[in-house]
């Protein structure tokens, strides 16, 4: 796997998005051979490696234990390149390192992780990680839809074979869920507020006794499928879902939660979009060397995002909050957005004049009614900024007219 280019090399196959365990695989190798503490069953990093994993080091070069094989050492030397025995991790998730923690410890005590928050919020990313790291597979995941069966959370029938063989074990297709039992690894359910609640059931029973009964193969070996230690459940859920499909208590009591919120700190909100956006960029312009938005541009788009967000500017202004949620996400769309233009049609206008048109597009999403509130927000935080004197402000009132389009 090239993960650098999305390049599967088994199949020769370029793909737009590659899972965290082929994008980062370099740093799990040797996270692998950093830390060789007791690991959970099953666990492929021990739960100290398992934080420094999405969290990062800091800025902090590791170093392998003296005496410790380096990760990769038969292929470095097969290569003629010496063995990597120094690391920096990356940063992967922005937030609180002892919820970071939390969702550990809850992992390797093998029972269910719930991770809630308004959208945007990078739930799905952090489960993510969670699973590349705990298991090196994120794959075995079910997108929960009013259309998921509980089908996608036990097993279906290869209906050929059904048909040809009666029901067998070999007929058998398991879910994400079951292949996870089996393999004693980490199963993920997205958005499971979105399934319908006897959905939603298949998994109090799964949580609980750790099995997968077939009725169909009853008296046979295949019976029954049993959760390997190690096995347990990431799921997400939206808050703005409350109410789509409840979860029942007994469900609930089977997860610990975790809230996942927005970014607290401005600047390093600023700092994950840029990034985000420069991967972004890279993989879509080739040969685009440098991210085509700067520093100035982002800070009033992040500045922008967060006032609307929280309803209350960095100076304490009021501002009347849109009903669409100003996620980090959203800015990273728009903020790629802008890198984009800026280099498809470069020179052609500012890049900065894009911001309204982009935010109109965002708030109006949920309610066509939230334009309005943007434009107030035009007429209050904006337009008392530019007054201030601040050059990049002053120019986004002078666009405040795109906002009547």
């Amino acid at each position: 796997m090239d993960a650098e280019h999305g390049i599967d090399a088994e199949h020769g196959v370029a793909r737009q998005i590659e899972p965290a365990e082929a994008v980062h695989a370099a740093e799990l190798r040797f996270l692998a051979a950093y830390d060789t503490g007791p690991r959970p069953p099953g666990w492929r990093l021990t739960p100290r490696a398992v934080v420094l994993f999405v969290c990062g080091s800091q800025g902090v070069v590791l170093e392998l234990p003296e005496g410790s094989a380096a990760p990769g050492d038969a292929s470095s030397a097969a290569a003629g390149s010496d063995p990597v025995r120094k690391m920096e991790i990356s940063g992967k998730f922005v937030g609180d390192r002892d919820l970071i923690e939390r969702c550990v410890v809850t992992l390797a005590g093998e029972r269910g992780l719930m991770l809630v928050g308004e959208p945007g919020t990078a739930k799905s990313m952090l489960s993510e990680l969670l699973a590349a790291a705990v298991s090196g597979d994120s794959t075995r995941v079910v997108q929960g839809t009013a259309g998921t069966t509980e089908d996608h959370l036990r097993y279906g029938w290869n209906y050929a074979l059904l048909l040809a063989k009666g029901p067998t074990g070999e007929a058998l297709v398991p879910s994400p869920v079951m292949a996870a039992m089996r393999g004693g690894a980490v199963a993920r359910i997205e958005e499971v507020t979105r399934c319908l609640p006897e959905v939603q059931d298949a998994l109090v029973s799964i949580l609980s006794d750790r099995r997968i009964a077939v009725p169909e193969l009853s008296g046979s070996s295949d019976g029954a499928v049993y959760a390997a230690p190690g096995f347990t459940v990431i799921a997400t859920a939206n808050l703005r879902d409350r109410g789509v499909s409840e979860m029942s208590a007994a469900l609930k009591r089977r997860f610990n939660f975790e809230t996942i919120g927005p970014i607290a700190d401005p600047d390093a909100e600023v700092g994950l979009v840029r990034r985000q956006a420069h991967s972004a960029l890279a993989k879509a312009v080739t040969g685009q060397a440098a991210f085509g938005v700067d520093d100035a541009v982002l800070g009033v788009l992040v500045t922008a995002f967060r006032d609307l967000r929280s309803g209350r500017s960095a100076e304490g202004w009021e501002i009347e909050r849109p009903s669409t949620v100003m996620s980090t996400a959203e800015a990273v769309a728009v903020a790629t957005s802008l890198a984009l233009a800026a280099a498809y049609f470069p020179g052609d206008r500012d890049v900065l004049s894009l911001v309204p048109g982009h935010l109109l597009g965002v708030v109006r999403k949920d309610d066509p009614a939230d334009a309005d509130r943007l434009l107030g927000y035009w007429d209050s935080a904006v337009r008392r900024r530019a007054q201030d004197g601040a050059r990049t402000w002053q120019r986004m009132w002078e666009l405040r007219d795109v906002l009547k389009g």
